[in-house]
């Protein structure tokens, strides 16, 4: 069976039902149909007192191109937690159509281990994704206009930093001129999940944090060199009402009814890769135990947890679950990986046995990269059906002793929360220790600092190099007060370097960072490495050509 296909063979609670798991009243919820809702802001704030449940951040080794299950993974351990009688929910961000109709396909889960329903949240869910493309465009015309109209604020047409942008994925959009009425100018297309926009939902604290936010979005610089943000333009008040709803949480459910929170989408290589703090702080006063999933590997995703969104949030992780698979460590190791959609031959873990021992020093370096926010480590080794009951054991074997606190091997994409309750278990005994959770460097650091501290200690660089380009944003950034705000690193999630070629635990590799861009809304520093675009292209066979409505049932086909 498709994923779709075991997503609709289930029977689903409504979603009155869900809330009640929670303690939250059907009169707090805003339905959108049986099987959704956003959470009212009332509610949210009437629950403050309540105290905070386990927090539990899920990361992963670098993926495949094809994913190695980090949101089963996560789905799959809130299922297995509540089959052992806890309370617990699931908080995720909300897929992106980029990828939906790119490469990697859907972002709910798979197997007996999905959020519901998937077809909604893969789609347009409840418009928030649409919101934040609204809002960030409606500043962009303000600001065209603002030049048309003729410029008052004095703005320098070449410095003007605000692109423009768009939900799916379109190469041709990267740069583009702009303007020709008013005098042409360069501009660029994002991907809406990079947008500045999409940033400032997920941080923001609530309604008058988010209005502030969107005030001191840094848009360009004057011909005298001063900063003009988005407050200057008059449109910020407008560019809030439009986010009024989309900042609301949004509330589902997995395939065995478990609560899932899932909103806000920043990407995890060239955003900061976390749902929202609002769907988390809400989350963790509602349940005992909220498993939240950061994007791709602990080098991105984690990384950004620990180091942004904590420190927006308060919040302290009390666990980290390391997601790993057989064919992944494999790769790693030089062992090769089957294409996308292709299927699995039996005896593939027995290709190459010697590339998984070798392979296995990438998942070393993401233990210690939870470890070195002081947090113990969970390694989950996500199980395939031909994968070696042998080999399973030892990964776990050598993951403790590469210092993880706990191992387990789960098998929650074919048998939902019951195959992750070993997980579950050891997810319990180490959460309850607690953590020593500290962020990796201070955040009043200079700029360079912080970002050769994330190269050298997360990704195992031996130095960091900067383009003509970044050297003049970095000075940019600390003549205009930013040089105290977190960075955010822009790279693949393919290696644990810059270099999607370079697998394993590479070593003695240079950091080249191409620019640097001021997201002074969102409230952190973008380190864009060479060769990111913030603005993804499609591959040679997207997913979409596969996806169609059946003219006879009027379902959808080919999502997955």
């Amino acid at each position: 069976m498709t994923d779709l296909e075991i997503a609709r063979s289930v029977s689903h609670k409504h979603i009155f039902e869900v809330a009640q798991t929670l303690r939250i009243p059907s009169e707090d919820l805003i339905p959108y149909g049986r099987y959704k809702a956003k959470i009212a802001a009332n509610f949210s704030a009437r629950v403050k007192s309540r105290p905070l449940g386990r927090y539990i951040l899920v990361t992963a080794i670098n993926p495949t191109p094809l994913g190695e299950g980090k949101t089963t993974t996560s789905v799959g351990l809130s299922m297995g937690l509540c089959r052992l009688g806890h309370n617990a929910a699931v908080t995720l961000r909300q897929p992106s159509l980029g990828p939906v109709f790119g490469i990697k396909g859907g972002g709910t889960g798979g197997g007996r281990a999905q959020v519901w329903p998937m077809e909604d949240i893969n789609l347009h869910f409840t418009g928030d994704a649409h919101a934040v493309s609204a809002s960030h465009n409606l500043l962009s015309a303000f600001v065209d206009n603002h030049l048309f109209q003729g410029n008052a604020l004095k703005l320098d047409r070449q410095r003007i930093r605000w692109p423009r942008t768009l939900g799916v994925s379109d190469r041709a959009l990267r740069d583009i001129v702009l303007n020709a009425e008013a005098g042409p100018r360069p501009g660029q297309f994002v991907i809406t999940e990079a947008s500045e926009i999409m940033a400032v939902l997920a941080l923001a604290m609530d309604q008058r944090d988010l209005r502030q936010r969107l005030g001191r979005i840094l848009v360009g610089l004057t011909e005298s060199g001063a900063m003009t943000t988005a407050e200057a333009f008059g449109c910020a008040g407008s560019m809030a009402v439009l986010l009024k709803d989309a900042l609301l949480p949004n509330l589902v459910q997995t395939l065995e009814g478990t609560p899932a929170f899932v909103h806000a989408g920043p990407f995890g290589n060239i955003a900061h890769g976390n749902c929202s703090v609002v769907s988390d702080q809400l989350a963790l006063r509602c349940a005992d135990y909220v498993i939240t999933e950061a994007g791709f590997g602990s080098d991105l995703g984690a990384e950004k947890f620990f180091n942004i969104k904590c420190r927006t949030s308060g919040l302290r992780p009390d666990a980290g679950v390391v997601v790993a698979t057989l064919r992944a460590l494999k790769l790693h190791g030089g062992g090769g990986i089957v294409k996308a959609g292709t299927p699995l031959p039996p005896g593939l873990t027995e290709v190459n046995p010697a590339a998984l021992e070798k392979g296995f020093a990438n998942l070393e370096q993401h233990i210690a990269n939870v470890r070195a926010h002081g947090v113990p480590v969970v390694v989950a080794v996500n199980a395939f059906k031909d994968d070696s009951p042998k080999e399973l054991e030892w990964v776990c074997e050598r993951a403790l002793a590469a210092g993880a606190a706990a191992a387990a091997v789960s098998t929650h994409w074919t048998d939902g929360g019951k195959g992750a309750e070993e997980l579950a278990r050891a997810v319990l005994k180490v959460a309850a220790q607690g953590s020593q959770f500290r962020p990796l460097y201070d955040a009043t650091w200079p700029i360079k600092r912080k970002i050769e501290t994330i190269a050298t200690t997360i990704y195992g660089a031996a130095a960091v190099s900067y383009s003509p380009q970044a050297e003049k944003d970095i000075e940019l950034a600390a003549r205009l007060r930013f040089e105290q705000l977190p960075i955010c690193m822009a790279k693949t999630p393919l290696s644990l370097s810059h270099d999607p070629a370079l697998k394993g635990r590479p070593s003695g590799f240079t950091v080249p960072i191409q620019e640097l861009r001021i997201l002074s809304g969102a409230g952190f520093l973008t380190a864009v490495c060479s060769g990111i675009q913030l603005m993804p292209g499609l591959p040679k066979k997207p997913a979409g050509e596969r996806i169609d409505i059946d003219p006879r049932s009027g379902e959808i086909v080919g999502l997955s």
